[in-house]
């Protein structure tokens, strides 16, 4: 079972999910979406706390209010930790958690850096109120994974459409314009700057 959260904090509001229990925190590290980030209690036992970002936002430059709701909701479900103040919160992308066969069930560590929030205490008011918005439900996440796919390649095929017209029609104007400068030159007369200037009478006589 996986657990879903609203925070409120952003708009629109982010979605904030994680495992029921260490089994299930298995299946989030395997299936973690490109856009999620990671957060968990430094060196202590906790939940793993997991942020879907928007398609505007990216992981360093997610708003402070948010950060904070992520770490209070990890803080509040670390047993040992929701009793300590002054923790330290590590999180970082999903992409960027690495797990290897001689790992704990639930364990992970880092293809690269991490960021930390220090956390002074718990606040309730945070975690009462993304508690409301607590959901449980069951997750097929390999069927979650293969429709997210099909429709990130919709998207870059309808991208890729449009931008293929875009560049079609920018094509055809351009050939359009270079069109007409030509049928333009085709009539313009280049004037002697050594002929003499004919008054109205001469040019009136020279035509006669």
């Amino acid at each position: 079972m996986v657990l879903f959260f609203t925070s409120t904090v952003v708009d629109p509001p982010a979605m904030v999910y994680m495992g029921k229990d260490k089994v299930e925190n298995e299946d989030l590290i395997r299936y973690a979406w490109p856009q999620d980030v990671w957060f968990h209690v430094d060196k202590l036992s906790s939940a793993h706390v997991y942020l879907r970002m928007p398609p505007t936002m990216t992981w360093d430059n997610i708003p402070q209010a948010l950060l904070t709701d992520c770490a209070q909701l990890v803080k509040a479900n670390s047993i040992e930790g929701n009793k300590k103040d002054n923790l330290t919160i590590i999180y970082t992308p999903g992409s960027n958690l690495k797990k290897s066969g001689d790992m704990a069930v639930g364990q992970v560590s880092f293809h690269s850096d991490k960021q930390v929030l220090h956390i002074p205490k718990r606040e309730n008011p945070i975690v009462n109120r993304l508690n409301k918005t607590k959901v449980e439900r069951d997750v097929d996440h390999e069927q979650e994974r293969v429709d997210r796919i099909k429709k990130e390649n919709a998207e870059k095929r309808a991208t890729a459409a449009q931008n293929k017209k875009a560049d079609a029609e920018l094509a055809k104007a351009r050939e359009a314009e270079k069109a007409a400068r030509s049928y333009d030159l085709l009539f313009e007369v280049e004037e002697d700057p050594d002929a003499p200037k004919l008054t109205g009478k001469a040019i009136e006589e020279d035509f006669m």
